[in-house]
């Protein structure tokens, strides 16, 4: 392990703050340093343990700012594990949160989703598993169809499943004083364990591009 992670810092929240609105772009500049030392490194270091943890986390990646406004007030960070397969993560004022998703899906990847949907084998255990998820306190989401697609029954059992075009589930971690050690590495592994049924059932039936 490289323990390099102990929190973010309280100050991290005062930086956040003075971040709040529409803050022009001396403001952003004047806080830019503080921000970069306070909130996006200590996302690297989180990951970076959590990467020693499992080599399945090595693949990710910590945003950098951009121009619009929100992507200053929320540090986002993404963990990749398939195609268009990740666990995403983000801390802003109201604390951390975690998701699973798989989304903006490659041609032929919701084709292949809908098709193990439909197999018995793995539809059953892909709706145990969102059961199960949900049940953790996740909400489930994503891009859904009014109705069932074309060619598949509108009364199938897993209707719901098959209007997705994309699927997240996602919950917040909470914003506790753990947030402020290395407590929150724990955090995160426990939810991705959470998620961790869901995510590979997705990396085996829809990781490639058809």
């Amino acid at each position: 392990m490289r323990g390099g992670f102990t929190g973010w810092p309280e100050q991290a929240m005062d930086v956040l703050w003075q971040l709040q609105g529409e803050p022009a772009h001396a403001a952003r500049e004047r806080c830019r340093a503080d921000r970069e030392r306070l909130v996006r490194q200590p996302m690297i270091a989180l990951l970076n343990e959590v990467a020693d943890s499992d080599p399945r986390y090595e693949d990710f990646s910590v945003w950098h700012y951009r121009t619009d406004s929100w992507w200053w007030q929320h540090q986002g960070a993404v963990i990749r594990l398939g195609r268009k397969v990740e666990i995403g993560l983000r801390f802003a004022l109201d604390g951390l949160r975690i998701q699973g998703a798989w989304w903006y899906p490659d041609p032929g990847q919701v084709d292949m989703f809908r098709r193990a949907v439909a197999s018995e084998g793995s539809g059953r255990e892909l709706s145990a598993v969102v059961d199960a998820v949900r049940e953790k306190g996740y909400d489930i989401s994503g891009d859904l169809m009014k109705r069932p697609p074309r060619g598949y029954p509108a009364d199938h059992s897993r209707a719901d499943l098959l209007r997705h075009r994309s699927l997240i589930a996602a919950r917040p971690l909470g914003c506790e004083e753990w947030l402020h050690t290395s407590e929150a590495v724990e955090r995160v592994l426990s939810a991705a364990a959470d998620l961790d049924a869901l995510l590979m059932w997705l990396v085996r039936h829809v990781n490639r591009a058809a």
